[in-house]
């Protein structure tokens, strides 16, 4: 009688192991462009990304997730203006943000990694170091559980998840840099060299951009990309006396006059060590649109907490 109880639960440990299987797998194959896409956009790994999704989302079966679109457990803090949902969790009736589309939740997860001061070591880790990102989520507090990062790295080894970053990177590293301001029959791109491929080269609002390392000039990058180190001040709006820091954003093309349309009657609250020209470089916005839609006066400096409109 014990040896076909325990046969049985080994039954239906299987079983269960079987269902869990097949919904993660028909999760990862509707949404795995979602995780890829970011991870060029973003470079965040994709593995990483998924792997998120799977376990904050139940695979997408979650309530906030079926209801609100919400597949990465985001709460809504004083910086959200958009729609909640309530929901028990560390505290009785937590707020979480609820979104229109899943899309919606892979950018606003991204946004949230980028805009999070918390996370900035995030991204000094390679893209493929997929242990590493799960460690630092954990170490920056994305979740209580003490057994976080481990959880993601099972999930991202059971189902080979690293795959979605090979194939992010078989487009990541190199790419065009191309002109958004001419007309489609004139078009300019460049190349990245050998060297700069190994400098991963992001995407935001419409323009392409590299993360400044230390020791990095522009006289340094313009030798590296092959373009003219005058334009590239210009581009970032900074004169000849900036000094390149490291994590800087150096943008190959002029910012856009407008942020991206996500952003509209959205804000962004200043934070301790940010400047309106900083905000302007993270949303890849021209500085003189940020003082324009704000209505501030030329010698204006904003204050840390201060709510600053992006389009």
């Amino acid at each position: 009688m014990k040896r076909l109880v325990l046969s049985v639960l080994t039954l239906l440990m299987a079983v269960a192991s079987l269902g869990q299987s097949a919904k993660y797998e028909s999760y990862i194959s509707k949404y795995r462009h979602l995780a890829i896409d970011q991870m060029r956009q973003h470079s965040i790994p994709a593995s990483i990304t998924m792997a998120q999704a799977l376990l904050e989302s139940g695979a997408g079966t979650s309530t906030l997730a079926v209801k609100g679109h919400n597949h990465f457990g985001i709460k809504a803090h004083n910086d959200w203006t958009g729609p909640v949902m309530l929901k028990d969790d560390d505290a009785p009736d937590e707020k979480f943000r609820v979104y229109s589309r899943d899309e919606q939740s892979y950018e606003d997860h991204s946004l949230f990694l980028k805009r999070g001061r918390r996370y900035a070591s995030l991204f000094t880790l390679s893209v493929t170091d997929y242990k590493g990102w799960a460690h630092g989520l954990k170490a920056a507090g994305y979740a209580t559980s003490p057994t976080y990062a481990s959880k993601l790295i099972q999930i991202i080894e059971d189902y080979n998840l690293t795959a979605l970053d090979q194939e992010a990177l078989g487009h990541h590293h190199i790419k065009p840099v191309v002109s958004h301001t001419t007309t489609p029959a004139t078009i300019t791109t460049t190349t990245p060299t050998a060297t700069s491929a190994e400098r991963p080269i992001h995407f935001n609002n419409r323009n392409y951009y590299i993360v400044a390392r230390a020791g990095d000039t522009f006289e340094s990058l313009a030798k590296e990309y092959g373009v003219s180190a005058r334009k590239l001040r210009r581009n970032n709006e900074v004169d000849k006396n900036y000094k390149l820091q490291a994590g800087d954003m150096v943008y190959f093309e002029k910012k856009q006059k407008r942020a991206a349309k996500e952003y509209k009657k959205k804000y962004h609250a200043l934070q301790s060590g940010e400047s309106l020209y900083k905000v302007s470089q993270l949303y890849g916005v021209r500085l003189k649109t940020l003082y324009n839609i704000n209505r501030y006066a030329p010698d204006h400096t904003p204050k840390v907490g201060d709510r600053i409109r992006l389009r």
